[in-house]
């Protein structure tokens, strides 16, 4: 009976431990869109390109990257779609659809290769499509393009794969984050507001999107 007892009493007295902590809140989206000067879009925009940088806006928006971690990042399109871009953004974010970077393509001076190389999401870029045609401007000349992923969705041209990297990607039955797939959270999201995907074209482009408005 006294054994029983202080077996009683030792489990009574045994530290009892701390309930877990409770799951963090996931941040908000949030979003800010705000004028562009010409020092902004120093190295994509010039003089004589089809838009100017008062018909440019900075967008900057919350996305997720591939670690699940919430990041902040920028984008710079017309100023006629811009809430278009926060919408599409505020959509991907709430479904966690992952995005390496999002940069300005200033930040590579303009090179559109070495931004894609970065795996960099981006927009306006002041330059030439890259197609079989004549030459013409790219709807990224008009900020009315954005590139998603470029590693994850590359554009296949004349027999390449942009960026080399890309080259892992090519084939789009292997599913992998960060990917945009038919029917796709990232496809969905920018068919919602009315923009179509280079993904569907003779010559691929996965990662492009754009508008006509």
């Amino acid at each position: 009976m006294a054994l029983l007892s202080a077996l009683a009493l030792s489990a009574c007295t045994r530290p009892v431990p701390p309930p877990p902590p409770p799951s963090p809140t996931p941040p908000a989206f949030a979003s800010e869109i705000r004028p562009v000067t010409e020092v902004d879009v120093a190295g994509s925009w010039r003089p004589g390109c089809p838009v100017g940088p008062d018909r440019l806006r900075l967008v900057r928006l919350t996305h997720w990257d591939f670690a699940g971690q919430p990041r902040t990042g920028a984008l710079v399109v017309h100023e006629a779609v811009a809430a278009d871009v926060v919408t599409v953004f505020d959509a991907l974010f709430r479904q966690r659809f992952p995005i390496r970077q999002m940069r300005p393509v200033d930040v590579y001076g303009g090179d559109d290769a070495a931004s894609m190389a970065a795996d960099n999401t981006s927009g306006f870029n002041c330059r030439r499509a890259v197609t079989e045609g004549a030459a013409s401007w790219s709807t990224h000349a008009y900020g009315r393009a954005i590139d998603v992923n470029p590693v994850e969705n590359p554009y296949l041209f004349g027999g390449r794969v942009l960026p080399p990297a890309g080259a892992a990607y090519v084939d789009r039955g292997a599913y992998r984050p960060g990917m945009a797939v038919p029917d796709g959270v990232l496809v969905r999201a920018f068919a919602a507001v009315g923009w179509s995907w280079g993904g569907v074209w003779s010559n691929p482009d996965y990662q492009h999107f754009t508008t006509g408005r």
